[in-house]
């Protein structure tokens, strides 16, 4: 799962590879440049959805909703899978 900081980092670095500095990205995206600082800078707390996806429209980025991968296997599928492989063996 991705968390608010790391669309923060994620930011800084496509903000610094379109050459653009903080006060730029700011003002268009309509943040304040201290509400970009923090979300670069991972201070943020809680920040609006929409502050989020401003920023990152502007640097020609969005958020994509996934489902969630299967949950991690049983320990009775493991080796039920351990044993299906070493049946291949003989």
């Amino acid at each position: 799962m991705v968390d608010l900081n790391s669309i923060g980092k994620e930011i800084a670095k496509r903000r610094k590879a379109l050459k653009l500095n903080q006060t730029e990205l700011a003002r268009l995206a309509r943040v304040s440049r201290a509400t970009l600082d923090a979300l670069e800078n991972g201070r943020t707390g809680e920040m609006g959805f929409s502050k989020v996806t401003k920023v990152l429209a502007v640097v020609g980025m969005e958020l994509k909703l996934q489902t969630t991968r299967s949950p991690r296997p049983t320990m009775e599928e493991l080796m039920q899978e351990n044993a299906d492989d070493q049946g291949l063996d003989r």
